[in-house]
Order: structure tokens, then C-alpha cells, then sequence
């Protein structure tokens, strides 16, 4: 049914219930009911212009043809969901409403969550025709004055939430998600409470199970709360709360039920430095130094999963790297002979926003990977913010990456072809990693798997970043909070006695704290190591500088740094030179005539906006512009937070001010941090890159930018948007057919990589 015929039909059925249950009498049931109607009839007619006029536009921030997928038709998509479910409910009570059995406060309780809904999502249609009209041509992200995006931001989550996360709750998503979303619901609001009073560990997921009957039972309450949890409570509560799921005895029963495998093993890499050669010169090499920022050189942990144990797996040197997770359970099963060694290896990176979760977390998913590929994978467990702040993630990353390459036959593969996969969080760090390999002259991975990968790390509005205000697992709030910690916004104690973190985090946080604190300062410490490779005496190998130079006093920070630099006279970002640091190799034409890397800003060039190309093509640019200027005429002096039009007002939060860090951090514009920032001298250097992205994502404009980044700089990119399901479904992967068949998709795309490119088919004479 399309918009305006659905529409005409709710509008006449609510006519018709708002006329019957007028004529009841003054009872206060059939007041209400015929009051909700009305609302009912307004609201959808007000929508209806403004998603038509956004569907109309939608196409020119596509992908292609072939991938229709962007936030606006998202949130159009959004709003027909709740239209749909309006229609379906009106039409319910035209036929029913003289029945005995007619429930009317039960119908009533429902359409005016479904009519809240509508008019949040009313407002948010209005927010992204601002977008449309302030946006650069083709742009997603809003490219302009940080104090703009501030303002909008702040206009924004002002709006009221609640009513998305009781009745309305996962309504856009398909019906088999929806049990576990009110699952979680019930679980998070009750584990706040008991978060609130200090308690600890096990005893909160215990206690919740008692106290969580109230908010199965009243909606209403299940939504409020949820809303209060999620504007106030800090980035350790979502920490702790992500990694429920490691407990001892939720991670035994996932065990159960996941895929047998006979290797799943901890390993702890010793932070010692070693030697790999430049691809353009293999007699050349790089020193690949263990991770230093902020804490220093420690080691890093990753977990081998491996569905048959495979040669070199069980070799003494490896074994030396394991480490214990606890008592060792006794395998009975008779030993196998080892298979051959695996031609792949997967290297994958998991999410959790920068802040939680471990490849323990992944592992169900994992083991499925590893029987359905028949490859070993080895899994990073990263150090995690806002104890470690980037860059700490990204170089434990990309030392791992390293090792793996360098180390490949202890995994039980030879190496031929290695695949880079990481989910949300992960897949960023996919991306820059990648980038990293590409900056240090050493092999890049043969392609990469991304599953709705974050790219852009700064508080900016977009059109998907708009369903974050009724989106479960990724509320903008949350978002927010953990780019800042990852940023390293977030290490000083801004939380009251009420909100300390769990068990032993909660003692000390104070003292951490203060700790980081410090320690945030080695910032501009690692960036004068990071790329900064000088020549040895002899010709066969380019290092990096001598370690003993990390002992060298810490200097300000990026971000202090930066805003001590002087504006350029010739309007360039300052910022950007600075945070970039020009991290790119030269081409290999010039690397031929030396190896060096080149760190001046004349390589990466100007930090111009021009240099960031989010236009659209020539055949595109001019119809939206045209539809830009429309509205600019309309709207001409009332800027991205103009008034909405006369005698509509959405509903506010009652929650007080949110705790919400709303500035956009400079070293957020590092393309290390946020690849779509990335020049296109760095993006050039990316292998074949393969994003499973969902429509309903708030951070879905993230994978659409960024594969048209890459599309149009020629390189091989391709992005599959699956419908109705939510951030996060590969961890969801054993829940319904749907989450199974996004996973499927994932696997499809590794294989992708992982299969050897054929002969190039014979040119037509």
C-alpha cells in the first residue's frame, strides 16, 4: 500500500471511531478514545506531506540502483511501520467496538503509545527536512559549524523517548526480535535500580529477576525508566550491563548451545617487538613495536578458534602462549590426527562500542564461522575505554594483526589469504588497522568484512542518527558516551555515589580517574612515534624510533595541542594536519626511490572540506541541490533548529538535562579514529571491502558514505543492507531465520575474500 492510500484509510477509519465514540456519551473511556483518534487524524496528516517530500529525494543518497538504503528511507520506512500498525488497530476497534468483549482500556492504552510514537516521529520527519536543506549536496552527515551541530544535538534529545520503549517497543523491527527487546528492556531497567544502590556482580543479575515483574506488567513505567537509564547513568553502567553475558554461568549455557570446536584457546602475546618486510621491498623491513599508548608496553590477548585442530595449532610454541581461563575442563574425546594446515586465516575484531564485550562474547557466532568456513580465526581482545582510550585499541590491534601475519602457521594456516572481520566497533577497527598495515608499507589484509560498522566518530546528526531516539540497543545518549570514552572524554569522575561502577571498578574509580587522567596527556606522545620511522645504518631494514624514547617526559595532548595552533590564514583545518600527522605512504613509484614515510601535510594535502568528497555524482547533484534551495527558501534564516510549523509541538522529556557529551572532539577527526574522514590518498590503500549493514541502524549512514567513498575512488566495494532487524544481529544469530540469514550474508561476503580471484575473463576482440 503506498503512503498516501494508507494514509487516506487511517484517516477516514479514525474519522469514523473519533464520530462513534463521540456519540457514547460523556464517559471518560470514550472521551479518550475519541480524543486519541482525533490526534490520530492530525498526525498523519501532518506527516504525510513531509514523507512523501522525503521519499522523493531519498534515491540520490543511495549507493546505486541495486542498494536503495539511507537514512531518510529509514525513517520514512519508520514512520509507515507505525502508520501500519495504526491502520491495522483502528480498523480492529471499527469492527469490534459494540462487542461485550471489547476491551477499551486496553485498545485506548495502546493507540496512545502508537500516537506518541507518531508525533515523535512527526518531529523527527521535520528534523531531517532541516538536514535536507542544510547538508551539503549529497551529504549525509551535516559538514558545517560544529556550534550548529551543537545546537541541533541539543534541540534533539530534548525530545521525549519513553514512548518508544514500552508498548511501541522494536515496533519497526520484525515481530520475532521483539520478545527478546522487551526481554532486555525488563532486564536493563531492572538492573539500573540495583546499579543505582552499588550492588555488585552476580547479585544484581539475581536480584533482577525478582524485581523485574513491575516493569513487565506496566509499560509505561518500563519506558520511563528505560528513558532515565539511558540519558543519565554513565559509560560504566552500559560496561558493565554489555558484559552480562561473560558471567560464568550465561556464557556456560551459550557454550552449550553453540558449535562444538576442538581449538578455542586464550593466547597472551608477549609485547616484544619483531621484524616484516615492506611489500614493495621485501628485503626491506619494518619494526612492528608492541602497543605503548597510555599504559605502556603490556601484552595482548586474542582467542584461536579453530573447528578442526589443524597443524601447528598443537605445537609447543604455541602452547607456551596460552593462558588460563579458569579450571580446564577434561576432553575425553579421542586425539585426531592434525588436518593440513588452512590456506585463510580471519582475523576478527569485535564490537561493543569501544567499551565492553570480549571475543567470549562472540564466540557463539565464532564457532559457527569456523565449521561453515573450515578456516582458523583469530579473535583480538583489545584493551577497552575508558580505562584505555584510542589510540590503545587500535595499536593492540594492529600488533595482533601483524603477529598473526608473521605467525600464521602456528594458527594452522599458511597464510594465502587473510581476511579482516569485525562487527559495529570492530569493523572500524577493521578499517584502521587496514589503513595502519597500508601506512607501515607491510601486507594489508585481502579484503575486509565489516557488519555495520561505525565510521564517523563525532557527534554529528544525520538522518539514520535520528532513529537513535527510538532505537533499544543504540539510544544517541549511549552513542555519544561511548565515542567519548573511547576519545578519552570520559576518564575523569563525573558520577555521583549513586552511580559508581560495579565490584572492584567501583572502589577505585576515583584514583583511575585521576590516573587517566594523566595519562591522557601521552597522546601527543604516541603520535610522534606512531609513523615516524627513521633508517638504520644499514640498508636492509627500516625501524621505527629506539623504545627508549618512549621514556621521554609526556607532552599536552591532541586535542590541548590542537587548540593551541594558530588559525591558518589560508582556511585550512589546522586540526586535521595535526591529528592526520599525514599518516600515508608514498606511492610505489616514489617508495622505489626511497622508504620513507611521508609525514607532510603535502602528501595528505589541505584539510579542506573539498578534500572530503561526500557530493554526489554530476547526474544527482543538481536535482537535490534544487531541492535543497526549495526549502532553503522556506526556511531561509531559521537554521538547522528552526520552529516547526504552526500548531504542531512534539513531546519533551521529562528526565531532566541529559548527561550527554554533545562537543565533537578534535582527535575524533583523526582518520585513524573516523575512516570516513580519511583522505583519499589513505583510502586508496584499502583492499576489497565487503559491509553487511541493517536499514532500522542508527549508524547505518556510516556504511553508505563510506562505501560511496570508496565507489567513487574506483575501488572494489560492496554493501548489503538487510531489512528489520537491528544493530547487532550477529550476536542475535541464533535467535530467529532472520538474524540466521544476516549471519549467513556475513559469511557469504568472508567467503568472498577468501576465495582466490580467478582468472581475468578474456578481453571481447
Amino acid at each position: 500500500m503506498d503512503l498516501h492510500t494508507m494514509t487516506q484509510s487511517l484517516v477516514t477509519l479514525a474519522e469514523d471511531n473519533m464520530a462513534f465514540f463521540l456519540s457514547q456519551g460523556p464517559g471518560e473511556t470514550a472521551r479518550r478514545l475519541s480524543s486519541v483518534f482525533a490526534g490520530v487524524r492530525e498526525q498523519a496528516l501532518g506527516l504525510e506531506p513531509t514523507l512523501g517530500h522525503l521519499l522523493g529525494v531519498a534515491h540520490l543518497f543511495d549507493l546505486d540502483a541495486e542498494t536503495p538504503a539511507n537514512g531518510y528511507r529509514s525513517l520514512v520506512h519508520t514512520a509507515r511501520c507505525c502508520l501500519g500498525h495504526l491502520l491495522h488497530k483502528s480498523r480492529y476497534v471499527a469492527s469490534n467496538r459494540r462487542s461485550i468483549f471489547f476491551r477499551a482500556s486496553h485498545n485506548l492504552a495502546e493507540l496512545e503509545a502508537y500516537l506518541a510514537a507518531l508525533t515523535q516521529l512527526r518531529a523527527l520527519a521535520y528534523y531531517a527536512e532541516r538536514l535536507l536543506a542544510t547538508n551539503q549536496p549529497g551529504a549525509l552527515f551535516f559538514d558545517g559549524d560544529e556550534g550548529l551541530t551543537t545546537d541541533f544535538l541539543r534541540e534533539y534529545i530534548t525530545l521525549h523517548k519513553g514512548c518508544f520503549y514500552g508498548r511501541c517497543l522494536g515496533f519497526q523491527f520484525t515481530p520475532a526480535i521483539r520478545p527478546f527487546l522487551q526481554t532486555l528492556s525488563i532486564g536493563l531497567v531492572s538492573f539500573g535500580e540495583h546499579y543505582k544502590r552499588n550492588e555488585t556482580g552476580l547479585s544484581v543479575a539475581a536480584s533482577s529477576l525478582f524485581t523485574s515483574g513491575r516493569f513487565a506488567i506496566d509499560p509505561e513505567l518500563r519506558g520511563a525508566e528505560f528513558e532515565r537509564i539511558t540519558q543519565n547513568l554513565d559509560v560504566q553502567f552500559w560496561k558493565a550491563f554489555w558484559n552480562i553475558t561473560e558471567m560464568e554461568v550465561l556464557s556456560s549455557l551459550a557454550n552449550m548451545v553453540s558449535t562444538t570446536v576442538r581449538v578455542s584457546r586464550l593466547l597472551s602475546l608477549p609485547p616484544e617487538a619483531f621484524e616484516m618486510p615492506l611489500i614493495t621491498d621485501p628485503k626491506l623491513t619494518v619494526t612492528i613495536s608492541p602497543p605503548l599508548a597510555h599504559m605502556g608496553p603490556g601484552p595482548v590477548l586474542v582467542r584461536l578458534i579453530s573447528y578442526d585442530l589443524r597443524e601447528g595449532q598443537d605445537s609447543e610454541e604455541l602452547s607456551s602462549l596460552v593462558k588460563s581461563e579458569g579450571p580446564r575442563s577434561l576432553d575425553l574425546r579421542p586425539r585426531p590426527q592434525p588436518a593440513p594446515r588452512s590456506r585463510s586465516l580471519i582475523v576478527h575484531i569485535h564490537g561493543g562500542g569501544f567499551v565492553a564485550q570480549t571475543s567470549k562474547s562472540h564466540e557463539p557466532y565464532l564457532k559457527t564461522w569456523a565449521q561453515e568456513l573450515g578456516v582458523p580465526i583469530l579473535s583480538i581482545d583489545y584493551s577497552l575505554a575508558p580505562e584505555a582510550p584510542f589510540p590503545r585499541a587500535l595499536e593492540e590491534c594492529f600488533y595482533a594483526y601483524c603477529w598473526a601475519v608473521t605467525h600464521c602457521t602456528l594458527l594452522g594456516s599458511t597464510g594465502e589469504r587473510i581476511c579482516l572481520a569485525g562487527d559495529s566497533a570492530g569493523g572500524n577497527l577493521c578499517f584502521t588497522v587496514s589503513l595502519r598495515a597500508a601506512a607501515y608499507g607491510v601486507r594489508v589484509p585481502d579484503g575486509i568484512m565489516a557488519a555495520y560498522p561505525a565510521t564517523m566518530l563525532q557527534s554529528t546528526a544525520s538522518p539514520s542518527r535520528l532513529l537513535s531516539l527510538m532505537d533499544p540497543l543504540l539510544p544517541l545518549s549511549v552513542l555519544c558516551k561511548c565515542v567519548s570514552a573511547y576519545a578519552g572524554g570520559e576518564t575523569e569522575d563525573h558520577s555521583d555515589s549513586n552511580q559508581k561502577a560495579l565490584g572492584l571498578m567501583g572502589l577505585v574509580q576515583r584514583d583511575t580517574a585521576l590516573l587517566f587522567r594523566d595519562l591522557r596527556l601521552s597522546a601527543s606522545s604516541w603520535l610522534n612515534s606512531f609513523l615516524e620511522l627513521t633508517h638504520k645504518s644499514h640498508p636492509k631494514s627500516l625501524i621505527f624510533p629506539d623504545p627508549a624514547s618512549v621514556t621521554e617526559p609526556m607532552r599536552r595532548s591532541v586535542s590541548e595541542a590542537a587548540l593551541a595552533q594558530p588559525e591558518d590564514p589560508r582556511g585550512t583545518d589546522p586540526l586535521k594536519s595535526l591529528t592526520l600527522h599525514a599518516l600515508n605512504l608514498r606511492g610505489s613509484s616514489e617508495t622505489s626511490g626511497t622508504s620513507e614515510l611521508s609525514l607532510s601535510a603535502e602528501t595528505l594535502g589541505p584539510s579542506t572540506p573539498s578534500d572530503v568528497n561526500f557530493l554526489l555524482g554530476p547526474e544527482g547533484a543538481q536535482e537535490e541541490v534544487e531541492a535543497r534551495d526549495e526549502l532553503n527558501s522556506k526556511n531561509r534564516g531559521h537554521g538547522i533548529t528552526a520552529a516547526f510549523p504552526e500548531g504542531f509541538r512534539p513531546r519533551r522529556s521529562s528526565q531532566g538535562p541529559t548527561r550527554m557529551p554533545l562537543y565533537s572532539s578534535p582527535i575524533a577527526k583523526n582518520p585513524f579514529m573516523s575512516p570516513l574522514l580519511a583522505p583519499d590518498s589513505m583510502l586508496q590503500n584499502l583492499p576489497p571491502v565487503h559491509i553487511v549493514a541493517c536499514a532500522l541502524d542508527p549508524i547505518l549512514d556510516d556504511s553508505v558514505m563510506f562505501a560511496r567513498r570508496l565507489r567513487n575512488l574506483g575501488k572494489s566495494v560492496t554493501l548489503r543492507v538487510v531489512e528489520d532487524l537491528p544493530h547487532g544481529f550477529l550476536s542475535l544469530a541464533s535467535l530467529c531465520q532472520e538474524t540466521r540469514q544476516a549471519a549467513a550474508l556475513c559469511v557469504e561476503r568472508i567467503r568472498l575474500v577468501l576465495s582466490p580471484p580467478g582468472p581475468a575473463p578474456p578481453r571481447p576482440v
